[in-house]
């Protein structure tokens, strides 16, 4: 049973999240027009983003999927009256939330920038 109830972000974090993981994904992106200091810079700035973006797309679509299997709304769709048409887009949408991969990408994806970082951050205290 879900305690809480389930409710998006603010739109402030929302917007947040969305900003962090186009300014991880730029910073990645100039590297090759940099000299080493702002390429580290560059790095550093990536890899944080990328942690806070794939962290909070884990958190979502774990979320979604975890609604859907809770509140049984494969079924709970399929066995409602509404039109045909609007019945097949809200399956698809629940199915698909509830099976999708992208969940375990964006884990990967987190796990793999905090392994890094972490490494990073060690070689460079060691060097």
């Amino acid at each position: 049973m879900i305690v809480k109830k389930a409710e998006p972000s603010s739109s402030f974090l929302r917007t947040f999240y969305f900003v962090s993981g186009v300014v991880a994904t730029i910073a990645y992106r100039i590297t090759f027009l940099l000299n080493p200091f702002w390429v580290q810079v560059a790095w550093y700035i990536g890899t944080i983003g990328f942690i806070i973006y794939f962290g909070h797309r884990t958190v979502v679509e774990t979320k979604r999927a975890k609604l859907v299997k809770e509140y049984d709304l494969v079924n709970a769709v399929s066995i409602s009256d509404i039109a045909e048409d609007k019945k097949d887009v809200l399956l698809y949408l629940t199915k698909t939330s509830a099976t999708s991969k992208a969940r375990f990408n964006s884990m990967f994806i987190l796990l793999a920038s905090v392994f890094f970082l972490t490494l990073n951050i060690v070689l460079s205290i060691y060097r």
